[in-house]
């Protein structure tokens, strides 16, 4: 299986699911297939498929041999593709004109507005309100409606329950500023994606005020979350606000002792990943339509929460990421959203008291 080179960190994947009057002003120049049956047949005697994904390499295994089975004419590939400078480099790749190996493509969020002009103007979002593909409508960008997010990724609070009793644990974000809670009693990030999460729901001089007083608590300043739940489990840390429902999840699974509980406070910063679209210039656009299709399914979805893991769709019912979020308040970062999400980012850090984000 080929990888494309892994870099620093891991970009965020997102896709975005509100209307735009703009699109749909423009619908009559979108490719619109009425039938399943016809796209099978396309698909068919295309016969391939090769897919730039962010979805990891056990992930990409079951899944590619799941949808194999299912559409056993279709020869498959998928890459994976992480972080920032891989996600530019394929860009650059596509605006050459050189990417035409690729029928799915990786949309970053970090160069969300480049990639329209070079997308097949399919419409993906119509294709699922009519039942033509199964794919919950929300799934599907609103804006350019035809990029798909596979994942949704919030954050939650992640605690050692012999350190914060679970009646303790926060149930709203303003928890976090109880006197209790003052004096390196929890980390936090200083690259804030959860707090400027809070931005859509909360808005922005909210926000500003939240970061300030979560400064004046003095809490434990970290970077990144993965690597603080093992010092959460050990106790060397009693608690973290904003840390990924997935990686503790994960961390969990490693945790034989059971310290390590997490609580999710409203309002839930909620964001999309592994956003994938089909390129103007695929080859095999009915056979990417039938992956995209797939990946939305509750048989591959069902597959993510195993692999990846916990980073279903919650627009999928059942799954482990809907569950958790069902009946919550979400904040969620539509296209609006991302586009002013690193200028809202450097204001926290500011309000944090640090000079910018690094």
């Amino acid at each position: 299986m080929l990888h494309f080179s892994k870099f620093l960190g891991r970009a965020l994947f997102v896709a975005m699911w509100v209307g735009s009057d703009a699109f749909a002003a423009d619908t009559q120049t979108y490719t619109f297939i009425a039938s399943h049956d016809e796209i099978v047949a396309k698909a068919k005697k295309e016969g391939k498929l090769r897919v730039v994904s962010t979805m990891d390499p056990s992930n990409i295994k079951a899944s590619s041999a799941a949808f194999k089975k299912r559409y056993p004419f279709i020869d498959i590939n998928v890459v994976e593709s992480q972080g920032v400078e891989a996600a530019q480099r394929l860009l650059l790749t596509i605006k050459g004109g050189a990417a035409r190996e690729w029928d799915i493509i990786l949309v970053s969020t970090d160069f969300r507005d480049e990639y329209p002009p070079y997308l097949w103007k399919i419409d993906l979002l119509e294709m699922a309100k009519q039942g033509v593909v199964k794919i919950p409508p929300p799934m599907i960008d609103g804006e350019t409606r035809s990029i798909l997010g596979t994942h949704t990724l919030f954050q939650v609070t992640a605690y050692n329950k012999n350190l914060v009793p679970t009646n303790l644990a926060p149930k709203i974000y303003e928890d976090f500023v109880r006197p209790e809670f003052k004096g390196r009693k929890f980390a936090v990030d200083i690259r804030p994606k959860d707090v400027a999460g809070l931005v859509p729901l909360w808005g922005l001089e909210k926000t500003l005020a939240f970061a300030r007083k979560i400064a004046a608590q003095e809490p434990i300043w970290v970077r990144g979350s993965a690597n603080i739940m093992p010092r959460v489990i050990a106790g060397e840390i009693p608690m973290m606000m904003g840390p990924n429902y997935g990686s503790v999840r994960q961390a969990q699974l490693k945790d034989p002792s059971g310290v390590l509980q997490y609580s999710i406070p409203d309002p839930v910063p909620v964001r999309f990943g592994n956003s994938l679209a089909i390129l103007a210039t695929a080859e095999h656009p009915h056979a990417a339509i039938l992956w995209l299709e797939w990946l939305a399914s509750p048989a591959a979805q069902k597959i993510v929460d195993e692999t990846e893991p916990f980073a279903s769709s919650m627009y999928v019912r059942g799954g482990a990421v809907e569950q958790e979020l069902r009946g919550k308040k979400l904040s969620i970062e539509d296209t609006e959203a991302l586009r002013h999400a690193q200028e809202w980012r450097e204001k926290i850090v500011e309000a944090f008291g640090f000079p910018k984000v690094k």
